[in-house]
């Protein structure tokens, strides 16, 4: 018999090195993928501070910044958060006076979320916290390599989302 070439070569569990350089390589990514997560909105979540925000306030702003007059459960549904938890932010969100509830005009069983002005001011706070958090992560990085990472990391959600989707 022949020596066995390094892919051939099985680990104490069975498994071949490429599949245990899989997991690990996994395992990996996952990992950073969500200590960068967790990074970005702490740095995030301080820049927003000085505003009045608190961490996933700055979304449900932004959202109804794009578009004003959404239920809870759209707003839950666009931020991928259950909608107990987005009641629960848009009551402290009102009793901040960011936000106001009314009843929708063409169907009085629908509740809607509206910006106030107060709200609306912190908008342009937003993004320039937004802008300075990414500015601190990206820093080091080419444009051109800034693309790739956003382009990879569309890819990453997509196929996680249509993972979920198939569950």
């Amino acid at each position: 018999m022949g020596k066995k070439s390094k892919a051939e070569k099985k680990g104490k569990d069975g498994k071949r090195k490429e599949e245990l350089d899989a997991e690990v390589h996994d395992q990996e990514l996952a990992s950073v993928l969500v200590q960068a997560a967790r990074s970005m909105r702490t740095v995030l979540s301080r820049n927003l501070v000085e505003s009045g925000l608190y961490a996933g306030q700055d979304g449900v702003m932004l959202a109804l910044g794009e578009s004003d007059g959404l239920t809870a459960g759209a707003l839950a549904a666009k931020l991928g958060v259950k909608a107990p938890t987005m009641t629960r932010t848009i009551g402290r969100m009102e009793a901040q006076g960011f936000l106001e509830r009314r009843p929708d005009e063409d169907d009085a069983r629908l509740t809607k979320v509206y910006l106030t002005a107060q709200g609306r001011d912190r908008l342009q706070r937003i993004a320039e916290a937004g802008q300075h958090s990414e500015r601190l992560a990206t820093r080091g990085l080419t444009d051109k390599q800034v693309r790739t990472l956003l382009k990879l990391l569309r890819i990453v959600d997509s196929n996680l989302q249509a993972a979920r989707a198939g569950e």
